[in-house]
């Protein structure tokens, strides 16, 4: 597959996304169906503001969607590719660490 300059560009912006732990985690709690932040906060042991904030960068790269119900705000994975992406990258990082001890370590 050859991708061009500007599409190697929006790949490695949309990867941001997950470049912060707190943010893979985000996802992983909402791959198990949507939740409010107080939700997330409890399920992850982060701050509310902390959580809000990972959520808007979240929302603005498409990770992730927001719907109300009733006064409560509740995050979903934005789509299946979402899903794929987060189930893939984990089983990535758990076949390198079993592949390369080196790496594990690290």
């Amino acid at each position: 597959m050859r991708l061009s300059e500007k599409e190697a560009e929006r790949v490695a912006d949309a990867m941001f996304a997950l470049s912060a732990p707190s943010r893979v985690r985000i996802l992983a709690c909402l791959r198990t169906g949507p939740h409010a932040v107080s939700e997330i906060t409890e399920a992850i042991g982060m701050e509310q503001s902390a959580v809000s904030h990972q959520l808007r960068v979240l929302r603005e790269y498409h990770f992730v969607r927001a719907e109300r119900k009733g006064r409560r705000r509740m995050y979903g994975l934005y789509d299946n590719h979402v899903a794929a992406l987060v189930d893939d990258a984990v089983r990535l990082v758990k076949d390198l660490e079993t592949t390369s001890p080196r790496r594990a370590s690290a």
